[in-house]
C-alpha cells in the first residue's frame, strides 16, 4: 500500500510541472521574463528529479493504469514548448511580421519530437534537436540576439529536429557524466545569477553560458561522428 501510494506522490510531482508552466505563462503574459524563465527553472528540475524516483519506486509496475511517460511527455510540451513559444512570440524576439510563423514552427517541429520513436539512443543522447526551446528563448534574452539572427537561429534548430544529430542528455550519458554534471552546476548558477541580476547577461554570464554550451554541443558532435565512422 505504502509502495503505491508512494507511487501515485511520484505521478503527482510530476503533474506539478503543468501547474508551474501555468505559472510561467502568467508571468511571461505580464512581461516578467525573469520569473517566467525562474518558473520555467522550476519545470526543468522537477523533469530532472521525476524519472530517477519514478524508476526507483517501480511507479510502472505498481501503478500501471497511469502512464508517467505520457504524463511527463505532457508536462514536457507544455514547459519546453508552450510557454517559451509564447516568449518568443510576446517578447518580440523575433521579427514582428515572423513572430505568428516561428511559434507555429516550433510547435509543430516540436510534436513530431515528442512523438519520434527514436528519438533517444541506447546510451541517452537526443537524435535530432531535443525541443530544449526553453533553454534557447532564455538564451536569446541573455545574449540579447537581434531579431533576424533569432529568427535565422530558431529556424535552423527547428529543421534540426529532423536530423539524425546526436545531443548530450547531461544526466543519462554516461561518457564524461561527473564533468558534464560540473559544466553544468556551473551552467546553472550563471543562469540564475542572470535571472537575479537581470536580463540581458553580464559579460561574465555570457562567456560561461557560451564556454559550457560549446562543451555540450561538442559532446554531441563527437558522439554523431562515432556514428557516421561506425556506419
Amino acid at each position: 500500500m505504502l509502495g503505491r501510494l508512494a507511487a501515485f506522490g511520484v505521478h503527482v510531482f510530476t503533474a506539478l510541472g503543468a501547474i508551474v508552466g501555468f505559472q510561467a505563462l502568467i508571468m511571461a503574459a505580464a512581461h516578467r521574463w525573469e520569473a517566467a524563465f525562474a518558473w520555467l527553472g522550476v519545470a526543468l528540475v522537477v523533469d530532472t528529479v521525476d524519472g530517477p524516483l519514478a524508476r526507483r519506486l517501480d511507479v510502472t509496475e505498481r501503478l500501471p493504469r497511469f502512464s508517467g511517460e505520457r504524463l511527463d511527455l505532457i508536462t514536457d510540451y507544455l514547459t519546453y514548448v508552450v510557454v517559451p513559444a509564447y516568449i518568443i512570440y510576446e517578447a518580440g524576439l523575433v521579427p514582428l511580421q515572423l513572430a505568428s510563423v516561428t511559434a507555429a514552427v516550433i510547435l509543430l517541429a516540436s510534436l513530431f519530437h515528442f512523438t519520434d520513436r527514436q528519438s533517444k539512443t541506447e546510451d541517452g543522447f537526443f537524435v535530432g534537436f531535443p525541443a530544449v526551446w526553453n533553454i534557447v528563448a532564455l538564451y536569446l534574452m541573455i545574449f540579447e540576439i537581434a531579431p533576424w539572427p533569432s529568427f535565422a537561429l530558431l529556424m535552423i534548430l527547428a529543421l534540426l529536429t529532423f536530423f539524425p544529430l546526436k545531443w548530450i542528455h547531461p544526466i543519462r550519458v554516461k561518457r564524461l557524466r561527473l564533468f558534464t554534471l560540473a559544466v553544468m552546476a556551473i551552467w546553472a548558477a550563471a543562469l540564475l545569477f542572470a535571472l537575479r541580476q537581470g536580463l540581458p547577461g553580464s559579460f561574465a554570464v555570457q562567456l560561461i553560458v557560451a564556454l559550457s554550451t560549446a562543451y555540450l554541443l561538442a559532446v554531441g558532435l563527437l558522439r554523431s561522428l562515432d556514428t557516421a565512422n561506425d556506419a
